[in-house]
C-alpha cells in the first residue's frame, strides 16, 4: 500500500538545538514511505553548513528529489521538496503570493510533481503557507485557482499536503476543503491528528488533502523519541490506495 508522508523538518534544527540533516532522514528512513513532501529545507546556506538538505535527505533514502526554492539570497536557498522512489516528473513550481507589511513576510512558494503510483499518475503539490491570516487567505485562494487545483483536471488523482498554519476552523481550510477532501475525515478511523509543536503537539496544522479517487487508509504522526526531537513538528503519515 502506498504511503505519503508530510514533514516540516525546521531546516534540520531538532528542538534540542543540534542540526542534523541524518537524523531527519532516519525518521523518514523508519516511516518507509513511497513520497516525501518537505517543508523548510536550507540549500547552500551558511548557517546549516551549506549542505543541499533537499538532495542530501533524498540520497539517504534512495529517492528522486524535485526542490523550490521560495527564498533565493545569492546561492542560498529556502524552500520545499518532493521526493520519491516511483517515477516522476515535475509539472511546476513557483511563488505563492504575499501581501503589504512594514516587516518583510517570508517568500512562500509550491511544488507539483506527477508519481506514477500502480499505473496511475498522481498529482503531489506540496506548500507551506505563511503565518499571516490576510497572506495565508491569499495564498490559499491561489492554489484553489487556475494555475494550480484549478489545473488538475476531472480524472487526475491528486493529493494536496504540506504545512498550512492554519486549523479546521480557518477560511485557509474551508477554501482548500471546497476543493479537495481532507484526509484525516476519509481515514476509517477518523480523528483530529495534531502535529506542533512536537515535543506536546496541541494544533493540527499539517494537512493531507485529497481527490475522490484517493482512498484513505489510515493516517497518523508518529510520536516518538526520535520525532519528538528531530524538528518542531511531527511527520503526517498517510496509507492510500488509487
Amino acid at each position: 500500500m502506498p504511503r505519503i508522508v508530510t514533514y516540516n523538518v525546521h531546516r534540520c534544527l531538532g528542538v534540542d538545538g543540534r542540526l542534523d540533516v541524518g537524523r531527519v532522514a532516519a525518521v523518514l528512513a523508519a516511516l518507509e514511505p513511497d513520497i516525501v513532501g518537505l517543508q523548510e529545507l536550507d540549500v547552500g546556506r551558511a548557517r546549516s553548513g551549506g549542505v543541499d538538505q533537499a538532495h542530501e535527505i533524498a540520497r539517504r533514502l534512495d529517492m528522486a528529489c524535485h526542490f523550490n526554492a521560495a527564498l533565493k539570497v545569492e546561492e542560498e536557498q529556502y524552500g520545499d521538496a518532493i521526493l520519491t522512489s516511483h517515477p516522476e516528473r515535475l509539472v511546476r513550481a513557483g511563488p505563492l503570493p504575499s501581501v503589504p507589511s512594514r516587516i518583510p513576510l517570508e517568500p512562500r512558494g509550491a511544488i507539483w510533481v506527477a508519481v506514477d503510483i500502480e499505473g496511475a499518475e498522481l498529482q503531489v503539490l506540496n506548500t507551506h503557507l505563511g503565518l499571516v491570516p490576510r497572506e495565508q487567505r491569499r495564498q490559499a485562494a491561489a492554489l484553489a485557482g487556475p494555475d494550480w487545483l484549478g489545473a488538475l483536471g476531472r480524472t487526475s488523482p491528486a493529493v494536496l499536503i504540506g504545512d498550512f498554519n492554519a486549523t479546521a476552523g480557518s477560511v485557509v481550510y474551508r477554501t482548500l476543503a471546497a476543493k479537495l477532501r481532507d484526509g484525516r475525515r476519509q481515514a476509517a478511523r477518523w480523528r483530529t491528528i495534531a502535529t506542533f509543536p512536537s515535543a506536546f503537539p496541541l494544533l493540527p496544522i499539517d494537512h493531507m488533502f485529497v481527490s475522490a479517487d484517493v482512498k484513505v487508509q489510515a493516517m497518523h504522526a508518529p510520536y516518538d523519541a526520535a520525532t519528538r526531537v528531530a524538528s518542531d513538528h511531527l511527520p503526517l503519515v498517510m496509507d492510500f490506495t488509487l
